[in-house]
């Protein structure tokens, strides 16, 4: 996949079809539609492309609107890449981009520098400045320019009933399952690990400490998880904690996790842990041997439920 990080960048010499989007999650929706261009561009020996934005619109055209998102750009990156797309052009959204016309998008962008042969989009995919043009304004276009427009219909996308906002809330909620029903993959968390206060370790429970650079992604709501991760080259389980440590009177959200069986030195390391299920909430505890005893029991239930898996 070659990646390019704005429209000016974009070179081809051979048509191409298109979809367009923010592709937050790269949920199971997100994937139908890539399949189709990818589909369409063998059949008709042409580029599959899929031009998305960063930073995302509703953060500027928004000004003020905290948005928390599915995946860092890196994550979103690697999820098209898998997905077998031959260009990835992530434009730098801004106001000026988004005073573009409807006409002017179609024939300076899609026509000019993408060579559209065919676009497909979603049933409802809005465009051009204060997002005024419609699917029908796009069907018109590509009559006057000459590429095909094939609409993804409101059944399709509704037989997988997907969306990003219910990832999202599925998430907020700590429905680890369903958001990764949505996802088709298990939700994730990447970042640097860093010593902590060292609690854990005193009461027999070691714990990495992880801070994520991306202050825009979606951290899911506060408790006690079981969770994986692949740490040289092997896959390692453990409970991870979202939460506040209440039990020692914390204020700052932190995200720490606990390993199984597992003794070696994370440091400075960068990780990835993937969210499995959310055994209970984060709860303040009258003691520290309580917190320890509610530890013990936590990670049985984490073990039985990975032996099931």
């Amino acid at each position: 996949m070659k990646i390019y990080q704005s429209i000016s960048d974009f070179f081809c010499n051979r048509k191409t079809i298109i979809t367009i989007g923010t592709f937050d999650g790269v949920h199971l929706g997100h994937q139908k539609i890539v399949a189709q261009i990818t589909k369409n561009a063998h059949a008709l020996n042409c580029d599959s492309l899929v031009l998305t934005f960063f930073p995302h619109p509703r953060m500027v055209l928004q000004e003020g609107t905290e948005m928390k998102q599915l995946n860092t750009l890196n994550e979103k990156i690697a999820l098209l890449d898998n997905l077998g797309i031959d260009n990835l052009v992530i434009h730098p959204f801004d106001k000026e981009f988004s005073r573009l016309t409807a006409e002017e998008f179609v024939k300076k962008v899609l026509v000019d520098v993408f060579k559209i042969k065919k676009i497909i989009i979603g049933h409802d995919h809005r465009f051009g400045r204060n997002r005024t043009a419609t699917i029908d304004d796009l069907i018109n276009f590509g009559e006057t320019y000459g590429f095909e427009v094939e609409q993804i219909s409101a059944e399709e996308i509704n037989e997988v009933s997907i969306s990003s906002t219910k990832i999202r809330n599925a998430l907020l909620e700590g429905n680890i399952e369903l958001a990764a029903n949505y996802l088709g993959y298990d939700y994730s968390l990447t970042g640097i690990i860093f010593k902590g206060k060292q609690l854990g370790r005193t009461i027999g429970y070691p714990t990495a400490n992880i801070t994520i650079e991306e202050d825009y992604k979606l951290i899911p709501n506060n408790g006690v998880y079981i969770a994986k991760s692949v740490l040289n080259g092997k896959t390692v389980f453990g409970m991870m904690n979202i939460g506040t440590q209440p039990t020692v009177d914390g204020t700052k959200q932190t995200i720490e996790i606990n390993f199984f069986d597992f003794k070696q030195d994370l440091y400075g390391q960068k990780i990835t842990i993937s969210l499995l299920h959310r055994m209970r909430s984060e709860q303040k505890f009258e003691s520290i041997d309580a917190l320890k005893n509610q530890l013990g029991i936590d990670k049985k239930t984490a073990l039985a439920f990975i032996e099931n898996l």
